[in-house]
């Protein structure tokens, strides 16, 4: 288990206890409730990382690095930042793909791209912003961060990669 694994299990067994002290019946329905939450997620997480580990199987390892890998320089950022816009769904979906991307060999600017432009320019977040707000101001939200998911993805290449392997 890894030290954010054994924090989460401190955080729960902590909150566990304040649950329990509170009413043994709030310990009981939060904990349902989780489990219910993870009744709906757990099958587009597990389709999601079948999905990243079958690209990965079918694709070649030497097109992997080639399009994506950190020698992809910004062709990688570039497409990590394409992919991000085109990624459906909520963080249940594109975190497995992006673990699975990293599995494949991705690069860190190309994946600093890809979570960068899911979550600022992601088409689920355009159309629901033009919905609920007003086509207007998700216009204007776009241009105004146009550049943020592949400059966030260059800085990822150029500056940090060297100290992520």
């Amino acid at each position: 288990m890894t030290i954010i694994t054994w924090t989460f299990a401190l955080i729960a067994a902590v909150l566990s206890w304040i649950a329990w002290q509170r009413s043994p019946a709030v310990l009981v329905g939060g904990w349902k409730a989780g489990l219910e939450l993870l009744l709906t997620v757990l099958p587009l997480m597990i389709l999601s990382l079948g999905i990243s580990q079958l690209a990965q199987a079918l694709i070649p390892k030497d097109q992997i690095t080639q399009w994506i890998g950190q020698e992809s320089g910004w062709r990688g950022v570039w497409i990590g930042s394409l992919a991000g816009v085109l990624a459906p769904g909520g963080p249940m979906i594109v975190f497995p793909m992006a673990a699975g991307f990293l599995q494949a060999g991705a690069g860190l600017g190309t994946l600093v791209a890809y979570v960068t432009a899911w979550s600022m320019w992601g088409a689920r977040i355009i159309m629901l912003e033009s919905a609920l707000i007003s086509p207007r101001f998700a216009l204007f939200r776009f241009l105004s961060c146009v550049f943020v998911p592949p400059l966030a993805g260059g800085i990822a290449h150029l500056v940090f990669a060297r100290f992520f392997k």
